[in-house]
């Protein structure tokens, strides 16, 4: 069957559109724990974007276990035991690998990020931070406020309403598709 998508009725603010594509491209992470999207906007247009997982041409956790867990490391401590690079990194890293300059650009991202996070955001020039799920790590939010960076917690609702298929009349199918 042939169709066509109906028109959506609610147009999404900017907030809400990256930050639902933050959630999309979490869906890529490969982290056993907590799978993390991100992605660096300037003036409206995505720069770059990043999940957790192994740096390129590795193993994944999916594949080989998770470290932490085999360490029994407690969450928010030694992000240094884990093969895993986060999504902010992989987004400012995808970035700097395309010459991409994300001065004064908005990251987006599913979780408040870490302090190692942070501080790679702080000297990319990154001026805001969207985030919704809270990530609890107090000298990364002192270092934000300290550097000036804006945080905003992303409260909005996500648009859940599915865009709904709609046939092709015989006329459409003949003057569109054929």
């Amino acid at each position: 069957m042939v169709t066509k998508q109906s028109k959506v009725q609610r147009r999404p603010t900017w907030d809400t559109y990256f930050m639902n594509i933050a959630h999309v491209i979490a869906s890529r992470s490969t982290c056993l724990k907590r799978q993390v999207g991100s992605l660096i906007v300037k003036d409206e247009q995505i720069l770059a974007t990043g999940y957790n997982g192994a740096p390129r041409g590795m193993k994944h956790a999916t594949e080989v276990g998770c470290l932490r867990e085999q360490l029994q490391v407690a969450s928010g401590t030694h992000h240094e035991l884990c093969r895993g690079l986060h999504a902010e990194q992989n987004a400012i890293i995808q970035a700097a690998r395309s010459g991409v300059n994300v001065e004064g650009s908005t990251l987006y991202c599913t979780y408040m990020p870490c302090v190692i996070c942070s501080k790679m955001i702080i000297n990319a020039g990154i001026k805001k931070i969207v985030f919704n799920g809270y990530y609890p790590d107090e000298l990364a939010v002192q270092m934000l406020n300290e550097s000036g960076i804006e945080i905003s917690l992303y409260e909005e609702k996500y648009i859940e309403e599915e865009i709904q298929p709609v046939e092709f009349t015989e006329d459409e199918k003949n003057r569109y598709l054929l």
